[in-house]
């Protein structure tokens, strides 16, 4: 009991670190004065907002997350080049579709985090989240060939896998790759 004791203090000084640091970002000049204001207006949001426990399973493990930052920067720079071009080429722009996507992971906390990165490439935006089948239907801005289709959701997989490995002690299997819902 004292070990997990231990880990919410170190939370929520993580959460007062992080909040008065947000604080003196936003005066923009690191004083003594802005830094005791920072924590005390931290501690007063932490005890009149307090965020829920959020149940959590696994480890965390930086290596997977160092690459899921890497390659999630990479998905969003190759999705603008593509949106780009999409804008400035001559001819319609491509048919669009909602994608159902089944996720392998079981904990809250990573489908939120999963939604979020998908949402952060360029060309796509989760619609609704289907929390009890652990899915997404996510709109895609080009859904124009099979191809296409197939690339997305390889994307999908590997922030997925990931997740999973930077965040999770086991996942069940990933769904098969064939079956994939399109709505156009």
């Amino acid at each position: 009991m004292s070990r997990l004791m231990n880990r919410d203090n170190a939370l929520r000084v993580g959460v007062l670190i992080w909040l008065t640091a947000v604080w003196v970002a936003l005066w923009g000049q690191v004083s003594v004065a802005n830094v005791l204001a920072g924590a005390g207006v931290g501690v007063v949001i932490m005890v009149a907002l307090p965020l829920p426990w959020i149940p959590t399973r696994g480890r965390l493990r930086p290596v997977p997350l160092v690459k899921l930052t890497a390659v999630s920067i990479y998905y969003a720079l190759e999705s603008s080049f593509q949106l780009a071009w999409f804008a400035v080429r001559p001819g319609p722009p491509p048919p669009s579709g909602v994608l159902k996507v089944q996720f392998a992971f079981r904990s809250d906390l990573v489908m939120v985090l999963c939604t979020n990165l998908i949402n952060l490439i360029p060309g796509t935006m989760v619609l609704e989240i289907d929390r009890e089948h652990c899915a997404a239907y996510v709109h895609v801005i080009d859904v124009s060939s099979a191809e296409a289709v197939a690339e997305f959701y390889r994307t999908i997989r590997v922030l997925e896998r990931l997740l999973i490995d930077g965040l999770e002690r086991r996942a069940t299997p990933l769904p098969p790759p064939t079956g994939q819902e399109v709505t156009k």
